[in-house]
């Protein structure tokens, strides 16, 4: 989530199963300390990445990055627990809005015989004052082999822990046994379908295979075979506080072979040229009453990249934007400016880039039609 999204309560945790990943040894590296909203680090050299994510809520949130996990030594969230949570602090393999990590094969088909073959491991810290969160899988899976954007297809969350009143998305719809554990499947959804499995006995570690908990989405017709996964993430999502909660170990591995470091991680944009190139903008939205949930793709449909991007529009509508992920939006009546973040100022040619938003609205939530990237009016759709 995740820039995500979690438009609602919440999200998910862990789960058992069954193959041990081996973590090879690497240098040892000083710890990078993260407070900026969207800030992010690769670790052993580019196998993993890890995210701060404060996507929900306009305080500042710190972490202190170790080569094996994060822990998160500042925050002050203080959140509804009926509502959506503030931050996705993790660690993944894979892509996450064009932040990918090295090595990983992802994304991947699901119908690939390697599919069956991903585990992943995650150990956990919680601290014992008053902090309200869940501890959590994020494993994202799209229709397309996408490595940016919002993933459209299925949201998998395994839950090890929470606190609180917070619940998963969605409802209950049922109970399974994977891994030798008993979970409560949850199901909801916003745009995509999110499936949770909340482990009835918390528990601060796991090991599984992602297929295991994958096949049980399958038969429940909330995911597909013919999808791709894009990325396996560990974290948590905190509603109050947050402050102490720690991964100290994270693995990814496919057949028992760890992600190899050896491909280059990728580059944090610098920023750069602020030129106006050829662009193409989809809008999509998920509305409810009263409310909305919208993902802004931009191509660069020019022969050149565009380091650095502003994209302007205006809502038809009485729409006003709550929070956003993946850009700083800001809004001045009906007018929108959405600035490009740290990890996703470059768009190649042929190359695309998504951000999102929520919002209000009382009487008109109607699509905008005209958007200007860097000054330079883009095809809509």
């Amino acid at each position: 989530m995740r820039r995500l999204l979690s438009v609602v309560v919440v999200a998910l945790c862990a789960v058992a199963g069954g193959v041990t990943a081996v973590v090879a040894a690497l240098p040892a590296r000083a710890d990078t300390q993260i407070c900026s909203q969207y800030g992010s680090t690769s670790i052993q050299g580019g196998r993993y990445v890890v995210q701060n994510n404060v996507w929900g809520d306009s305080t500042t949130q710190c972490i202190n990055v170790t080569n094996t996990g994060f822990a998160v030594t500042s925050a002050v969230h203080n959140l509804p627990q009926n509502g959506a949570p503030a931050a996705y602090p993790s660690v993944y393999a894979g892509c996450h809005y064009a932040n990918c990590s090295a090595g990983s094969g992802l994304p991947m088909a699901v119908s690939d015989s390697r599919f069956g073959g991903i585990s992943t491991s995650v150990s956990m810290s919680y601290p014992n004052n008053g902090s309200v969160y869940d501890a959590s899988y994020d494993i994202w899976f799209d229709p397309t082999p996408r490595t940016d954007g919002q993933n459209t297809g299925a949201e998998l969350m395994v839950w090890l822990n929470h606190t609180g009143s917070v619940h998963a998305a969605g409802s209950q719809v049922g109970t399974v046994n994977i891994g030798g554990a008993n979970w409560d499947v949850w199901y909801g959804n916003y745009g995509w379908n999110v499936v949770s499995y909340v482990r009835q006995s918390p528990t601060s570690s796991i090991n599984f295979n992602v297929a295991s908990f994958y096949r049980d989405m399958v038969n429940r017709r909330y995911a597909q075979n013919s999808w791709y996964i894009t990325s396996v993430q560990a974290g948590f999502e905190p509603w109050v506080n947050g402050t102490g909660l720690a991964v100290n170990n994270f693995s990814y591995s496919v057949n028992g072979v760890t992600a190899s470091p050896t491909a280059s991680p990728t580059a944090s944009p610098t920023g750069g040229n602020q030129g106006g190139a050829a662009c193409r903008v989809t809008y999509a939205k998920s509305e409810w009453a009263g409310g909305f949930t919208a993902n802004v793709t931009i191509a660069n449909t020019g022969s050149s990249a565009i380091n650095g991007w502003n994209l302007a529009f205006a809502f038809p509508g009485d729409q006003h934007i709550t929070n956003a992920w993946s850009a700083t939006a800001n809004q001045s009546g009906s007018s929108v400016t959405a600035t490009n973040v740290g990890y996703n100022a470059t768009i190649p040619p042929g190359g695309s880039t998504s951000f999102g938003f929520q919002g209000t609205w009382a009487s008109n939530d109607s699509s905008p039609t005209t958007y200007k990237l860097n000054g330079t009016t883009c095809t809509n759709g």
